[in-house]
């Protein structure tokens, strides 16, 4: 049986070089004879035979590389969907009897062209994960049950029409128009040469379309036509897509706005990238916040887009889509733009995917799962804000959507261009052996893996906002001692950024609030001290948060921000029945206090500020109407979690406040400083887009912190240098490359038992590679349980990526590692948690 990887050392890396376009046999299609097909079954089972895709006599016509259909599987024959990996003849037996070999079923359509098949198998063996569920994940759900289509009639214009009993028609060699006898009406004639006259690219059609384009009110000329041989009718597949959709071209969205003239630094970018379009290589555009980066991303597309090429563009949050999205679809709004999000319905997704498919979208704006788009003749990819840990999936297959967008770029010769005011360290340090130059100078190095480019001035001369460091614990001791009443009672806002947003909101400016925690209070325990006791999930290690809600018996219930169980919040403490102390401080508590302290004096209510979280936004409707709203000004004040801190320009914002800056600085986990520190930047970029300028407070309790003092001036370079050095001295990511296996059981001694089975595989692998990694673990997860399942860790370091992967491919093929429900391997973490 062929195989996708020969030995170990053959295992694909992340950035090593790009293998080739099509695999043997891959169009080896006898012209006689007997047909065969390998094909990767969706099932979650790792192993190397399903890995490698089983082998299937095909019957069928039309089957080619990428299609999906249905194979029997197991001895019961089971009919599972797979995807065509290979098609040919009897060498793809590899001796085995042909009478012996299963059918194909059936074939279910086209689902991914050959080069999505070959990332396919890229990603498969880089993180670890069966090849028949890479697949599926690539393919929405709704693609494949074909959600909203259904076949309809249509007709086309015959270029020579056929004779029929009572004329003769034909075309005029010099005008192709058709020409007919007397014996049809002078209404037919007219309406022969009304069709003649439309442009062929037109058709098919619908007889109702035909109509409305020719004048007529109903289909019965249209009918007359075809029984004349002028139209022929067909069938096509079409998708009707319902649900709601975003603000389309000529809509007022946010962010909408004249094309712009491009800085002397975006200039110098636009032509050096714009100069290498042909080849690939990765570019790093650091911006700060306003510099302009995604007109820098249009006029790169635009230049693609003249020379016959499609663009992908993913951006993080769906929150981001509004304003991005709306920019995308003005300026290419000729040529097709699809925007791809989980806030889609299933038929809008269908239909979006059909519209790139088809190649009537040549642009496609989305998120993480945009990345397997189904473009063809792709120019160039674009990753906004690259640094955001939502690329990262959690789940089967555990991809980062920037890796992979950079591998997909690698295979289909194309630049990678990656965008942020406050880039990925492991972005950075892929960048870091460049040699700076000049301002706006290229700046290029043969060490250097990355391009790095940098907006260091925000477009139209705005200037960065001044950023005042407040202590959290200095201004609620000054509080106590003006108001001796207010130190038994919890405050979300300090004084200084409490005057802030009244001189803020007198003065007609908006303000942005920043709290990174969502609920009302994380803490519930017996108000008596002794007793000890604390409101826990029953199924993870974790606190249960309150969430508010007056139509709930007790205004509100206590819900797990793991497993997401939800239950009643308790009357008193079920130990010793006394009442309860709720603490902590949540988005629900930080807009009650609000109303509080500025419903009277600038009536601001539950009904004229917002809230965007993940509690109050439901959809993506929701998240598109909030954003609207606010930036037409008709509120004043926006509040919510981290979904808020980028991305979105807003120029009447003079105020941004971060409510507590450490809600991530003390994580159990070593990138907590660099999070903290991105957080705080990006949202202190929202503030001083305009003229009137603007001003960032941000309260913590650790005023001194590396990460919030360089956040506070703007200072991403001295950071990133600091948090650098001290990761290459503890040998962590990016100095290194890093695999985590966790262990899952209902048992905890079978969880550790499992880990330790892992730790001691990994450890005989790379004394029987000599490979120089090092292996950490069995230890505890720093959440020890979730879902009811303990959770142990292994931990994988080597220098190189090409060493991890070597070790992994070792350990799978011998069947000690794979991903499974008991079993999960992540490649290149990001979170430690």
């Amino acid at each position: 049986m062929s195989s996708s990887i020969k030995n170990p050392a053959d295992s694909p890396t992340l950035f090593g070089a790009a293998p080739a376009k099509a695999r043997a046999g891959i169009e080896n299609v006898p012209a006689c004879g007997q047909r065969f097909v390998k094909v990767a079954v969706e099932r979650g089972i790792d192993s190397a035979e399903l890995s490698e895709g089983l082998t299937y006599r095909c019957d069928l016509p039309g089957v080619a590389v990428g299609d999906r259909v249905r194979v029997p599987l197991g001895r019961k024959n089971a009919p599972v969907q797979g995807t065509v990996l290979e098609v040919g003849g009897v060498e793809l037996l590899d001796g085995y009897p042909p009478d012996r070999v299963k059918g194909v079923v059936d074939h279910r359509g086209g689902g991914l062209s050959p080069a999505l098949v070959e990332l396919a198998r890229w990603l498969s063996s880089y993180y670890v994960c069966p090849l028949g569920m890479v697949l599926s994940t690539m393919v929405p759900a709704a693609v494949k049950k074909a959600t909203g289509s259904r076949l309809e009639g249509v007709v086309s214009r015959r270029a020579q029409p056929e004779a029929t009993p009572n004329t003769t028609p034909s075309v005029d060699p010099e005008t192709s128009a058709p020409m007919v006898t007397a014996a049809i009406p002078a209404k037919t004639r007219q309406l022969i040469a009304a069709v003649a006259a439309i442009d062929p690219a037109a058709f098919p059609m619908t007889s109702k379309e035909l109509a409305a384009r020719v004048g007529s009110k109903t289909t019965g000329p249209i009918a007359r036509l075809v029984k004349l041989g002028v139209l022929t009718t067909s069938t096509r597949r079409v998708v009707r897509d319902y649900g709601w959709a975003e603000p389309g071209p000529g809509t007022p969205t946010p962010g909408s706005s004249p094309r712009p003239t491009l800085t002397r630094e975006q200039s110098v970018i636009v032509d050096g990238i714009g100069a290498a379009l042909d080849s690939f290589r990765v570019h790093l555009i650091r911006g700060i916040t306003g510099s302009g980066k995604t007109e820098v991303y249009l006029q790169l597309i635009e230049r693609v887009i003249a020379g016959g090429k499609s663009a992908i563009v993913l951006v993080p949050e769906i929150a981001l889509t509004p304003q991005t999205s709306g920019r995308f679809r003005e300026r290419f709004a000729t040529i097709g733009v699809s925007v791809l999000h989980s806030g889609l319905s299933a038929s809008q997704r269908n239909g979006e995917w059909e519209r790139v498919s088809r190649g009537e979208s040549r642009v496609v704006v989305g998120a993480r799962s945009a990345v397997f788009a189904p473009l063809t003749n792709l120019g160039i990819i674009v990753v906004d804000e690259e640094h955001d840990s939502s690329y990262k999936q959690d789940q089967l297959p555990r991809y980062n959507a920037r890796d992979v967008a950079i591998k997909r770029a690698q295979l289909a010769g194309c630049p990678a261009v990656l965008g942020s005011a406050t880039p990925s360290l492991e972005s950075w340090f892929n960048a870091s052996g460049v040699k700076r130059k000049s301002l706006g100078d290229a700046r290029h190095a043969g060490s250097s893996r990355y391009s790095l480019w940098e907006l260091t001035h925000r477009a139209g001369g705005g200037e960065l906002p001044s950023v005042r460091i407040v202590n959290l614990a200095e201004e609620r001791r000054a509080r106590a001692r003006t108001d001796p009443q207010s130190a038994h009672r919890q405050h979300a806002l300090g004084p200084t950024l409490e005057a802030a947003i009244g001189s803020t909101l007198d003065a007609g400016g908006q303000v942005i609030l920043l709290l990174n925690r969502r609920g009302f209070a994380h803490y519930i325990a017996c108000r008596d001290g002794s007793c000890g006791w604390v409101l826990s999930c029953d199924d993870c290690d974790a606190r249960l948060v309150l969430h508010k809600d007056r139509s709930l018996p007790r205004g509100g219930d206590v819900a797990c921000h793991h497993c997401l169980a939800r239950r009643i919040l308790p009357k008193a403490c079920p130990v010793c029945g006394k009442a309860l102390n709720v603490f902590g401080i949540g988005t629900q508590r930080l807009e009650d206090e609000i109303c509080r302290a500025f419903g009277a004096s600038h009536g601001l209510d539950h009904s004229n500020m917002l809230r965007i979280d993940s509690d109050s936004m439901g959809s993506a409707r929701d998240y598109f109407e909030a954003l609207g709203r606010f930036s037409r000004g008709e509120v004043q004040l926006l509040l919510g979690t981290q979904m808020i801190a980028k991305g979105l320009d807003f120029p009447n914002v003079r105020l941004v406040g971060v409510v507590n800056a450490d809600t991530a600085l003390n994580m159990p986990d070593f990138r907590a400083s660099e999070r903290t520190f991105q957080l705080v930047s990006q949202v202190a970029g929202r503030a001083g887009r305009s003229a009137a300028g603007g001003r960032v407070i941000v309260q913590t309790m650790e005023p001194n912190s590396p990460a919030i003092v360089c956040a506070a001036r703007h200072d991403y370079v001295a950071f990133a240098e600091a948090e650098l050095a001290t990761r290459c001295r503890a040998r962590l990511p990016p100095a290194t490359r890093m695999a985590r296996i966790v262990c899952r059981d209902p048992d905890a001694g079978k969880a550790e038992a499992s880990a330790a089975g892992v730790a001691r595989a990994l450890r005989e692998c790379v004394a029987s590679l000599a490979i120089p990694a090092r292996i950490d673990g069995p230890a505890i997860c720093a959440i020890e349980r979730t879902h009811a399942h303990y959770r142990f860790e292994v931990t994988l370091t080597a220098d190189r990526a090409g060493d991890i992967q070597r070790v992994l491919a070792a350990c799978r093929s011998a069947g000690v590692v794979g991903s499974d429900a008991r079993t999960a391997v992540d490649v290149d973490p990001v979170s430690l948690l």
